[in-house]
């Protein structure tokens, strides 16, 4: 299943890119070893790439463009497609409107999500899972799932807002060091004017109310102001997008974050669990 997922994954775009490549160093008149000497990779690299049998790297875009893009920023503009081929196919169609959205809204009651997630974290999740994936898989899922972040920087900026259940920050992945680096992580973000980071506490269902107990949900806004829900279970994915179930769940949201702990005192429980790391 690994095997075919990644085939999957270097089809379309990266399969595109690996041609332009190839027809730009012939026109270049470079060989397959001169170019990976110019750009700090083997001939055997640069095979595999043009193949198809290794999708390249973002690194190893930004070397084709010095070296043979011509000035036209091409291998540039592909690193956004060729990272979208990097997902899980149930993925791709959120990815793509989680990089446009104008607003993000997540719950999440098991692991930090994944657009907060430091590199150790995600590399814990995603090769501890089951079955497991080859090295090389879990490294081109962490640098995908790295990439998602720039959403925070972009320009127009996003509002971005997340709920965790405070049993997520208890819960270690891979080590203790790498929970306090993911801990201070999330509190470095939850200080960016543009992202809100709170904390549904444990004890919220002795109040006799816990609006979460459906499970975590994405809630989206695109740029043409459009509302949509991404729900993810089990590698299956379903977007919805009509417009009563868009809205119940939207005040299923709207109470998850009205239960949680504010802004500030949710900052407050993130540093205190950090520091007692």
């Amino acid at each position: 299943m690994a095997s075919q997922e990644n085939k999957d994954r270097a089809s379309t775009a990266a399969q595109l890119t690996s041609d332009i490549a190839r027809l730009l160093r012939k026109f270049a008149g470079m060989t397959q070893e001169e170019l990976g000497e110019q750009i700090g990779y083997t001939g055997s690299a640069i095979s595999a790439l043009e193949t198809g049998a290794q999708p390249a790297t973002e690194k190893m875009l930004d070397g084709l463009e010095t070296a043979i893009g011509c000035g036209m920023g091409i291998f540039t503009a592909a690193k956004k497609y060729v990272r979208l081929d990097k997902y899980p196919t149930h993925f791709k169609d959120f990815a793509r409107l989680e990089q446009q959205a104008l607003t993000l809204c997540t719950y999440e009651n098991f692991v930090v999500d994944g657009l907060f997630q430091t590199e150790e974290y995600a590399r814990a999740l995603i090769g501890g899972g089951y079955p497991p994936l080859p090295e090389a898989v879990v490294s081109e899922l962490v640098e995908a799932r790295m990439a998602r972040k720039a959403v925070f920087d972009r320009d127009p900026t996003a509002l971005i807002e997340m709920v965790l259940e405070e049993s997520v920050l208890r819960r270690p992945f891979g080590s203790w060091d790498v929970m306090r680096g993911q801990l201070n992580h999330l509190a470095e973000y939850a200080r960016r004017p543009n992202v809100t980071i709170q904390v549904l506490p444990m004890d919220r269902g002795l109040r006799g109310e816990h609006a979460g107990a459906e499970g975590p949900m994405k809630l989206v806004q695109t740029p043409e102001h459009r509302m949509l829900v991404y729900l993810e279970v089990e590698g299956t994915s379903n977007l919805i997008s009509d417009p009563p179930e868009v809205t119940r769940r939207f005040h299923r949201y709207a109470k998850i974050r009205a239960q949680a702990l504010g802004p500030d005192e949710s900052l407050g429980l993130i540093e205190r669990l950090a520091g007692e790391l």
